[in-house]
């Protein structure tokens, strides 16, 4: 009889393990039935994600340092609604290394558990959301990665290497950045949308869709789109990674937001009418002083309806410290707006290169906070390249084709 009881309890076990996984339940975290796969604790082993299951995100996951998340092409992660400590992020840790590599076939999404899309639509090729407008923003958080990577910051007591990052409370050590470590590799992402995030976590503040801390040059980051985050787009946070074919649309803060000393370079992007900045480009918090550059970009400062009036616009330009360290070149500026300017003209470190702003040469002057500094023109000239993002909810939306 024992021994029947035994085996009995071992099987209730392994049901109970089975399903607790599994949002299959109505009352399970308050969430319907949706068969999604719920992650609830930290990734503290190897994993792997695939692609024939959707991944529910139930809170705030990190993986933790010395530890890989593998996400398969073709996979789509989902966060729950949430605010404040409960807002959901998947966060990379100093250490840890998600290796997120899809492809123009097969892109890796990720979403809020409002969106309707799943792994069949992907398969079939229709990336964008079913159900949800790409204004939507707010629904969950981001994804953040924090690496060792050099930053330029400090506090009350002087320079600092190491802070916590926006988005995480300062309780989670998880979410310290920074170090002196050039190279470090903190994974992959690659063919990656990131949608409907931005979710609050504070009195105005809000996560950014791909937060970068202290991210070295032996992560790569490459073929990336972020639609609808209630915050930024990307927010650089010192490190040294380079970031390369990006789309930004439809953002309720900056489209690029850099901070603390930023020493990579951001080449071939579009920008689709932010809700602040189009750059927010900010100078050193420390001692340290390096920059970097921004290339082969196009802007579309505002969108209109059918009869030309303006349906959403950027506030600005490009804004800058008067000691930010920035290069900028080859960035052209379209559908700009009475308003519109580049700020802080006069920051002897920002230095323009062939930025062309789709008006009328006499109407330049009107766009520019000060004297129009050389290498800013009036003109039509776009080296963006929107072919390596033909795989995205944007291009498959007609929206680069606006350029």
């Amino acid at each position: 009889m024992k021994k029947h009881f035994f085996l009995f309890a071992v099987l209730i076990s392994l049901i109970l393990v089975m399903t607790s996984c599994t949002d299959d339940e109505p009352d399970n975290n308050d969430m319907p039935d949706t068969g999604n796969l719920i992650v609830s604790e930290n990734i503290t082993e190897n994993t792997s994600w695939t692609s024939d299951n959707v991944y529910q995100l139930g809170g705030r996951i990190t993986i933790v340092d010395d530890v890989t998340l593998t996400i398969e092409p073709g996979t789509i992660i989902k966060g729950e609604a949430g605010t404040g400590s409960n807002a959901t992020v998947l966060l990379v840790a100093r250490g840890g290394k998600i290796i997120a590599e899809g492809t123009a076939t097969k892109p890796i999404i990720f979403t809020s558990v409002a969106d309707e899309i799943t792994p069949e639509d992907v398969t079939a090729g229709s990336f964008g959301s079913p159900n949800l407008d790409p204004d939507i923003n707010g629904l969950w958080g981001g994804l953040l990665i924090c690496g060792r990577a050099p930053i330029s910051a400090s506090n009350d007591a002087g320079d600092i290497t190491e802070i916590q990052i926006e988005g995480i409370p300062t309780s989670d050590p998880n979410g310290m950045y920074g170090g002196n470590i050039t190279d470090d590799n903190s994974g992959i992402i690659k063919y990656v949308s990131i949608r409907h995030g931005g979710t609050n976590i504070g009195s105005g503040n809000e996560i950014n869709g791909l937060t970068l801390g202290g991210v070295g040059t032996g992560t790569i980051v490459e073929n990336l789109e972020v639609v609808a985050n209630q915050d930024d787009g990307i927010e650089f946070f010192g490190g040294t990674v380079n970031v390369n074919n990006v789309v930004i649309w439809n953002n309720g803060d900056d489209a690029i937001d850099t901070d603390q000393s930023w020493a990579g370079t951001l080449d071939n992007f579009f920008l689709i009418t932010p809700n602040d900045h189009c750059f927010e480009l900010d100078g050193p918090e420390g001692a340290m002083q390096t920059g970097h550059t921004i290339k082969n970009g196009a802007v579309m400062t505002a969108q209109l309806d059918g009869d030309g009036e303006v349906v959403r616009m950027a506030a600005d330009l490009i804004n800058v410290d008067d000691n930010s360290i920035v290069n900028l070149q080859n960035i052209y500026f379209t559908n700009v707006q009475d308003g519109q300017k580049i700020n802080r003209v006069t920051a002897a470190q920002v230095n323009f290169t062939d930025i062309f702003i789709n008006v009328a040469a006499e109407d330049l002057a009107n766009h520019v906070n000060g004297d129009v500094p050389s290498g800013v023109n009036a003109g039509q000239t776009n080296t963006a390249n929107a072919s390596p993002l033909s795989w995205t909810w944007a291009a498959q939306s007609g929206k680069l084709a606006e350029f």
